[in-house]
């Protein structure tokens, strides 16, 4: 079990804006089709020419009204599975393109099995950041997943990027 005491390392950085082709779906956390997503996404990724890099993104696009605090399991958001791009000259058929803006993140390094992030959120939403400088932005949350992302691996490393703004004084 999670100690929700001890520390995730982070990091805060000022992200630079970014363009993204990839696949959405709108799900909720009680109806996750993230699996599905990710198949559709994984199957034609090949299509995209213009990578940037080998990295793929896990991004979650909540409405303003989306709660982490009064967390609502059937609340619904856009999943998208994206990778970054160095322009939209190029849409392959059945993807769609979004600019990821630019701001502040608190980026977690998580390692483990994904079906046991759960755990880290609950620590990031639920002590990190009431316990932080910092409050949620209204901007997409996302998972970069690189070089060591082992998909179903206990072993396998990812960053959760998290929006962020100072908190008022």
């Amino acid at each position: 079990m999670f100690n929700f005491l001890q520390p995730m390392k982070f990091r805060i950085e000022n992200l630079s804006s970014k363009k993204l082709i990839g696949k959405h779906l709108s799900m909720s956390f009680a109806e996750n089709r993230t699996a599905q997503l990710w198949k559709s996404f994984m199957t034609s990724r090949g299509e995209i020419r213009n990578r940037l890099n080998n990295d793929l993104i896990s991004m979650q696009v909540f409405d303003a009204t989306f709660s982490f605090q009064q967390f609502n399991p059937h609340a619904t958001f856009q999943k998208w599975a994206a990778a970054e791009v160095s322009d939209f000259d190029i849409v392959p058929d059945g993807f769609d393109s979004f600019i990821l803006t630019e701001g502040m993140y608190a980026v977690f390094n998580y390692v483990g099995d994904a079906t046991k992030a759960a755990d880290s959120f609950m620590y990031i939403f639920g002590t990190w950041l009431p316990n932080s400088n910092y409050e949620l932005d209204n901007r997409p949350h996302f998972e970069l997943l690189g070089d060591k992302y082992k998909n179903n691996d206990p072993a396998s490393e990812e960053e959760i990027w998290i929006p962020i703004r100072n908190k008022p004084i």
